[in-house]
């Protein structure tokens, strides 16, 4: 028996394998998907993280995308010309390991899994826009990366310099600030404990932008990003104070302080052992002990450093330096206390006051003197005064004396900047952006090295510097680059003389700061984006992706999108105003998906078994969007099962007895008011990225219909408006099955280009309340009432209660008050 047949007796089976391959070529074929850039219709730019190519998908690659995809092909029913595009993150460590692994070249890998990975999206009939498709790791991509890079250079945004920087010893390879994790601080991808090493680096100069990025003004964020990203960059205010040494030809010891009405207090300096001016302030006398005691510092974590349960080490370099208000002469220790990378390296030791310095103080027998007292006068014993209290004042500070603390810290700095000793401060936790890798797989550093004219830019008309294939990409330390005699081999711009081209590559992190910019104009061969189309689609309306990209490419992004702005490149100042961020789908195990543990879930045996609609709506139906959790296939069926009940529904005879009258009038306005809540529900729901209670709605109205059907309402219009309607509810959240029973209905093509119903008001709300009865404010009873029920008929059915009148024992009310449709509130007389 054919389909067709099937379709006319309305006795065909579900079967998804039979069609969605069908409508998936269909719609691609015929750009259903496709977004203009003429479009006149109201534009929505929705975007959702691209994926590493590292792998087949697994379960979680759909959870995080089918959601954004539910919430595109919405809009685009809404009328709106939506952008939903789609690329591969093709560079980056995940694909070299995974090609070193197994011994082949990481382009082969990456470009292969780039198909799999393609194939296995349009199998979960994602709406994605193809002709928009990017691939970070074509030349076509990264030559215009390499330029972004040297307007950055150019700008100065770009620099190279020594530093102290986080390396991982598995992968070879400099980590940014943000790619450490975890209070063991281990490497973001491999897990392997960080070190750290002293190696010239490429920066980008995202600290120029701190205070920006610290506005979340007009950005729909979620509370935690915003809070990460604040934590993150770390602003403090205070004041920077110098402190001179006694050595000869050496510039005063800088310290910040949000503290610098207690500088009197300060007894001692501690500087970081990586500090720079430790070799040459510390004696010849002191010099092995200290350093011995930097070596030790350099082998440890920064959360060693920073423990609070540790005994405080530290030694003594020799040197004093003075307290420029007290013109005391103070001894200069080193502790692994201090860090390099906040503030300034260095501090001023108030013992009396901070509670590190006091537990230091105390292990080396150091003044302590308090300079700051409580308005009772009463100062601790045993312990550091920290917490600020009403009415604090100074003690034993001088001409401050007296003085309310508060008061203090601006009239101290002010005292300082007149003897140019110090000045009002802002710092930052926050430190430039670690762009360079010695790795083999990421777009190449545009910068050839001259031995007259130093580093210099590749002229633009020689990009893209493009990565030769015959490399041997396995990790040692340094770039393979380094050892490619034809990839090294350059010309200097300046003189024409030959050249070392550098072997540094991009942080993949470099390659999705601007990737969204791409999408809009993909094939531009004269330039990265075209700026009337960009300014046409961007800023992004929604942006989809996990929250632990907080602090990288969440704030990367942000930074590229500004620092392009401020080069005349953009002509606004965030990449997105609306930010969602997915859970995460655990395997079983409730550990992270990963090939290594063997606890990850493939759709592709699912979608064979229950076919790419049942899973994109089970996956949407096991919980909220943003909150995930372990995968359990647990339920499958039950979705599966209510899809079965739609397709028998929508396919079967709407002929009914056609029954007439009061009570059939009563039956299709009931439905008619099920199916018009379900809208003004599903249509919220979705917006909310609730779609767990949108399919619940859904699977409501499916109730709903078929107990219409039963009740002999199969002939009428409401019946066959509302099957109508609940397939355009679902065609986002099960776009094949819908798309299938809207041309077996003897509907137009497409189901997906149907308006967006919107519910009729008058049938949404409701014909009667439930009214709350209370005695003396306590509830006693409930009244099912007509919502237009009048007043003094409401009285008259709350006093007629035998709840109420228990209470009222046959007297009069001393008054009965209402809230019109939420309660009334009976009292009783006072006896």
């Amino acid at each position: 028996m054919t389909t067709e047949t099937h379709a006319r007796t309305g006795r065909s089976r579900y079967d998804p394998a039979s069609f969605e391959a069908k409508w998936q070529q269909r719609w691609e074929a015929e750009g259903l998907y496709t977004a203009r850039d003429d479009d006149p219709r109201p534009k929505r730019y929705v975007l959702t993280m691209y994926p590493y190519p590292s792998g087949d998908l697994h379960i979680g690659h759909w959870y995080a995308m089918t959601g954004p995809d539910i919430v595109a092909r919405m809009h685009r029913m809404r009328g709106e010309n939506v952008m939903f595009p789609m690329g591969f993150d093709g560079f980056g460590l995940p694909a070299e390991n995974a090609a070193i692994d197994r011994g082949i070249h990481p382009a082969k890998w990456t470009y292969a899994n780039i198909d799999t990975m393609r194939r296995q999206m349009r199998q979960m009939g994602a709406s994605f826009d193809w002709t928009r498709e990017v691939v970070t790791c074509d030349p076509s991509y990264y030559r215009w990366q390499q330029w972004l890079f040297l307007k950055l250079y150019e700008a100065g945004l770009a620099y190279k310099a020594m530093g102290a920087v986080d390396w991982c010893p598995k992968d070879k390879v400099v980590l940014a600030r943000e790619q450490v994790e975890g209070t063991d601080r281990r490497c973001w991808r491999c897990g392997t404990p960080v070190e750290k090493r002293d190696l010239e680096q490429w920066y980008f100069r995202i600290t120029n932008y701190s205070d920006e990025l610290l506005s979340f003004d007009g950005l729909d964020y979620p509370e935690p990003i915003k809070a990460m990203q604040t934590n993150w960059i770390g602003r403090s205010e205070g004041a920077e104070v110098d402190f001179p040494t006694e050595a000869d030809d050496v510039e005063p010891i800088r310290v910040f302080t949000t503290r610098p009405d207690t500088v009197f207090g300060a007894t001692f300096m501690v500087l970081a052992p990586e500090h720079p001016t430790v070799a040459t302030l510390t004696t010849d006398d002191r010099r092995a002990d200290v350093e011995a005691y930097v070596a030790q510092a350099r082998r440890q974590t920064e959360i060693d450093r920073m423990s609070t349960d540790r005994e405080k080490t530290g030694v003594f370099i020799g040197a004093y330096a003075v307290n420029p208000m007290t013109e005391e002469r103070i001894p200069i220790w080193i502790a692994d206390y201090v860090l390099p990378g906040y503030g300034t390296g260095a501090i001023m030791a108030v013992p009396a006051h901070d509670e590190r310095d006091y537990e230091f103080a105390e292990r080396f027998e150091l003044p302590i003197r308090y300079v700051v007292a409580p308005a009772s006068g009463e100062l601790p014993v045993g312990k550091a005064l920290v917490e600020h209290t009403e009415g604090e004042v100074l003690i034993d500070s001088g001409d401050f004396s007296g003085m309310a603390a508060s008061e203090a810290i601006g009239a101290i700095t002010r005292t300082l900047e007149e003897r140019g000793q110090g000045h009002f401060a802002v710092t930052y936790r926050q430190r430039d952006w670690v762009a360079g890798r010695q790795r083999y797989w990421g777009a190449p550093i545009p910068v050839i090295y001259c031995d007259t004219h130093g580093a210099q830019p590749v002229p633009m008309d020689q990009l893209p510097v493009v990565l030769p294939t015959d490399v041997d990409f396995a990790p040692t330390g340094v770039s393979p680059l380094q050892e490619h005699a034809e990839f090294l081999a350059a010309t200097c711009p300046v003189c024409g003389e030959p050249a070392r081209r550098e072997t540094d590559t991009m942080d993949t992190f470099v390659d999705s700061s601007w990737y969204f910019l791409r999408y809009c104009s993909p094939d531009d061969a004269t330039q990265p984006f075209d700026r009337a189309t960009v300014d046409t689609w961007m800023p992004i309306d929604l942006y989809t992706g996990g929250a632990e990209h907080a602090v990288m490419h969440l704030m990367y992004f942000r930074f590229f999108t500004k620092a392009l702005r401020d080069l005349g490149l953009l002509g606004f100042d965030e990449p997105t105003t609306v930010l969602r961020n997915q859970g995460q789908i655990l395997g079983a195990d409730h550990n992270r998906m990963s090939k290594s543990r063997g606890n990850v879930q493939a759709p592709d045996e699912l979608v064979e078994r229950y076919g790419a609609d049942a899973v994109r709506a089970f996956l949407m139906f096991i919980g909220p969007w943003d909150q995930g959790g372990p995968w359990n296939p647990t339920g499958i069926d039950g979705v599966y099962r209510w899809l079965n009940r739609v397709w028998t529904i929508a396919q079967g005879s709407d002929a009914g007895d056609g029954q007439t009258g009061p009570e059939a009038e009563e039956l299709v306005r009931a439905l008619r008011r099920a199916a018009h809540s379900t809208i003004d529900g599903v249509t919220d729901d979705i917006e909310g990225f609730r779609f767990n209670t949108a399919i619940s709605k859904l699977m409501e109205l499916t109730n709903a219909v078929a107990r219409a059907r039963e009740a002999g309402l199969g002939g009428t219009t409401a019946y066959a408006e509302t099957v109508d309607m609940l397939l355009v509810l679902m065609a986002p959240i099960a776009p094949h099955i819908t798309e299938e029973l809207w041309e077996r209905r003897g509907h137009a093509y497409s189901i997906h280009q149907q308006p967006w119903p919107v519910a009729d008001p008058d049938l949404v709300a409701s014909d009667t309340v439930e009214l709350p009865v209370q005695v003396d404010g306590k509830l006693r009873d409930r009244l099912v009432i007509n919502a237009d029920t009048p007043a003094d008929e409401v009285e008259r059915l709350a006093l007629a209660s035998e709840h109420v009148q228990r209470y009222l024992g046959g007297r009069a009310p001393m008054r009965v008050i209402q809230i019109p449709g939420k309660l009334v509130n009976v009292v009783t007389p006072r006896d």
